[in-house]
């Protein structure tokens, strides 16, 4: 005699009445839940550590810049060293930017989407900037294209080009130091979304400036405004290796970073207050926007 319980409706086994009884609660991800102990530790530890390492310090910072007053720090950006300073930022900091987008993305699409000998070892090197320290990129820098006895600053400077102590070799102590944050932030996104739309694009017809504008660009899109956002945070507030290439000459090479610790030095607290809480605005602002303009989960 068979023993399965038998459904009229469906004539399909059907598992006994007690074995719902057996199964334990889990999470969503299979795994049975910490206590609530356990959770709320971590929970308390990761926002100490936050509030403590992030969130108090720039509090501060934009404490001590409105202390004197609004119309006070507004006046202190005002100055002329200051306004110059945040133009020069600026410019070195839209081409770092332009550069390093333009680079990432071909880099990234390089990177997966083709193989080639000496591939592993190229990405190894990409990382090379977030593993040294800036003021060795902008010591190597100066030793390779100062005037007088650079590699190439010699010959660059007798046909008219400055790198060293000029906005050339501080836009490339910037783009060094902000290299790998657009490649990686795309490459993980090329790999997850493959290649079968891109191969299925050009088996119609498309050629590749189309195959990257209507069917690569669009998946990889947040990706790369999040490198870009990223890069251009990392290039505004960078200041080790700029340092050593500019000269840090008030007033002419001088950058927003740079002016906080002149400022600061020199006892101008409220100018350096002000100047600092800028930067930090500014990159925060950045976060913000990206945050608000990329589409939930759900409408993706």
């Amino acid at each position: 005699m068979a023993t399965d319980t038998l459904n009229p409706a469906s004539a399909e086994p059907t598992e006994p009445a007690t074995s719902s009884r057996r199964r334990k609660p889990t999470g969503r991800t299979g795994y049975t839940r910490e206590p609530a102990g356990v959770r709320w530790t971590l929970r308390v530890i990761a926002v100490a550590y936050v509030v403590m390492l992030v969130a108090w310090p720039t509090v501060l910072v934009f404490q001590r810049a409105l202390e004197p007053g609004l119309g006070a720090a507004i006046d202190s950006l005002r100055e002329p060293e200051v306004v110059h300073a945040l133009y020069l930022t600026l410019y070195v900091t839209f081409f770092a930017v332009l550069i390093n987008t333009v680079f990432g993305l071909t880099m990234s699409i390089l990177l997966v989407r083709y193989d080639f000998p000496g591939k592993r070892i190229l990405s190894t090197l990409l990382d090379i900037p977030l593993s040294i320290s800036p003021v060795v990129v902008g010591l190597a820098l100066v030793l390779v294209y100062n005037g007088r006895d650079g590699w190439f600053g010699q010959s660059l400077e007798k046909a008219g080009f400055q790198v060293i102590f000029a906005s050339p070799g501080m836009i490339m102590a910037t783009v060094f130091v902000a290299l790998p944050l657009v490649i990686r932030e795309v490459v993980p996104v090329l790999e997850e979304i493959g290649d079968d739309q891109e191969q299925a694009a050009q088996s119609l017809g498309a050629n590749w400036g189309q195959t990257f504008r209507r069917i690569t660009l669009p998946g990889i899109k947040w990706a790369v405004l999040y490198g870009v956002v990223l890069s251009l945070a990392r290039s505004i507030g960078e200041f080790g290796a700029v340092k050593i290439v500019s000269g840090n000459i008030a007033g002419q090479t001088m950058t927003a970073s740079q002016q906080v610790e002149d400022a600061y030095q020199n006892f101008q607290q409220g100018t350096a207050y002000a100047v600092a809480a800028l930067l930090a605005l500014i990159a925060m602002a950045c976060l913000v926007v990206v945050s608000l303009l990329r589409p939930k989960d759900e409408e993706q």
